[in-house]
């Protein structure tokens, strides 16, 4: 790899400027992130919230001539409404901008189908972009250990999946290939779309000795085109223990950092998944496999005493089994088999406590290691500085990323090449 000094340069010069330029510009910490509520009663009210996601990438190899690409993104644009219209009764709608930033380079949904950049193009916005429906829940809240959420809404999976794009401890999110329901491009044929899926999820739950037990099942509609026949449906679930505080997110959302706000936090994650039929495609070579999937994810965050920081660790494991063909196999290219391995990262944040400006510097360390059984391995390093204004309402992000997961993309034919490349980013995220 030839490194182009004048190049870096530059990309550090526009990388500062950009953080400084932000850092700079806010006067005040924004409000919380509450939204505008409209309230009738206790029992009745509704909320509307915003969330924006904009990045600048420069990554090798990007543009012509194997130089560096200088882009400028819309990552996420959301509009979010909450409300309830009986003490039991509530609905949550969420809109994103699908699609509105068409390129190599780009987080729209904190996943590694996107990241990766197996979209090609410029980044803009093009005759594909729609703004659309990524959440429409109808909740019944019985009470904290029994609940039934009905819609299209985030299956109960992994914590880098239910993170969310906006609560991801690092900007980049989700960096492996993920559940269907993440991998999948769209809801009509697909397995769902930015991890979300047309479902019914019993949810709640419990605090035995003291500790807290969360449990989600989920009945889902996955793939719904060529392998799935049969029109089989996916079933989902998720047991999470705290064994030290609990978390304050929403029915079983998570977040990957909580800037020490929720205490000392020790959480730990089992989640499986299955759909008969769920990959490959009846009319292909590869056939016709189920798919399962299995992960455990751990979350540590550790308020240092003597209000010396805050240290965050993320890390979590996931093996999937798709058996496709055998015939599939006579030559590289003729297999697509994604949901057949598996995938590791593991995290390391620090909350530096003294305040600078408006925010706190937050310096973290990620590695992400990718291992299909019939395709090539693929990994990545990850480094960066979150500057945290006012949590994930918020905060700038400037951060490297060295590796072969984007080279390599959503290419899982056994013949998969990529060399491995570096990146820079500076990101800006705004929720309210």
């Amino acid at each position: 790899m030839k490194v182009d000094a004048t190049g870096l340069w530059k990309k550090f010069m526009v990388a500062g400027a950009a953080v400084a330029l932000v850092a700079g510009t806010i006067s005040t910490p924004p409000v919380a992130n509450a939204a505008g509520v409209i309230k009738a009663d206790d029992d009745k009210w509704i909320s509307i919230g915003m969330g924006l996601r904009t990045s600048f990438n420069a990554v090798e190899g990007a543009s012509p001539g194997g130089h560096y690409s200088n882009e400028f993104t819309v990552d996420n644009a959301r509009i979010l409404i909450n409300g309830k219209v009986h003490k039991y009764l509530g609905f949550e709608v969420t809109t994103e901008c699908f699609n509105c930033s068409v390129g190599a380079n780009q987080f729209n949904n904190g996943s590694a189908i996107n990241f990766a950049g197996n979209n090609t193009g410029s980044p803009s916005f093009g005759s594909n972009s729609s703004v659309g429906l990524l959440d429409a829940i109808a909740k019944i809240e019985l009470n904290e250990h029994l609940n039934l959420w009905v819609g299209r809404m985030l299956l109960p999976t992994d914590r880098n999946t239910l993170n969310n794009a906006f609560f991801t401890a690092s900007y980049g999110g989700l960096r492996g290939p993920g559940t269907p329901a993440v991998f999948s491009g769209n809801f009509d044929n697909g397995a769902g779309l930015y991890g979300r899926d047309n479902a019914a999820t019993i949810w709640g739950k419990v605090h035995p000795g003291g500790v807290h037990l969360l449990y989600a099942l989920a009945v889902s509609q996955g793939l719904r085109s060529g392998a799935n026949i049969g029109n089989s449906l996916m079933y989902t679930g998720r047991v999470q223990l705290n064994l030290l505080n609990d978390e304050p997110m929403s029915g079983y959302y998570t977040a990957g950092t909580y800037y020490g706000t929720a205490g000392d936090i020790i959480a730990v994650g089992l989640s499986g998944q299955h759909q008969k039929d769920g990959a490959g495609n009846a009319a292909a070579l590869w056939g016709v496999s189920d798919v399962t999937s299995f992960s455990v994810d751990i979350m540590v965050e550790k308020l240092i005493p003597n209000n010396m920081g805050v240290f965050t660790f993320n890390g979590d494991f996931r093996r999937q089994w798709a058996r496709y063909a055998q015939a599939a196999f006579a030559t590289p290219s003729n297999c697509f088999c994604v949901f057949s391995g598996h995938s590791w990262s593991v995290q390391g944040l620090y909350l530096i406590p003294a305040k600078i400006g408006v925010g706190r510097f937050q310096p973290y360390m990620r590695y992400t290691a990718i291992n299909p059984l019939e395709s090539a391995s693929r990994q990545e390093w990850e480094g960066g500085v979150n500057y945290v204004i006012d949590g994930h309402n918020a905060r700038v992000a400037f951060f490297y990323t060295y590796g072969d997961i984007r080279t390599k993309a959503a290419n899982y034919e056994r013949g998969a090449t990529g060399d491995k490349a570096d990146s820079f980013h500076v990101a800006l995220q705004l929720q309210y």
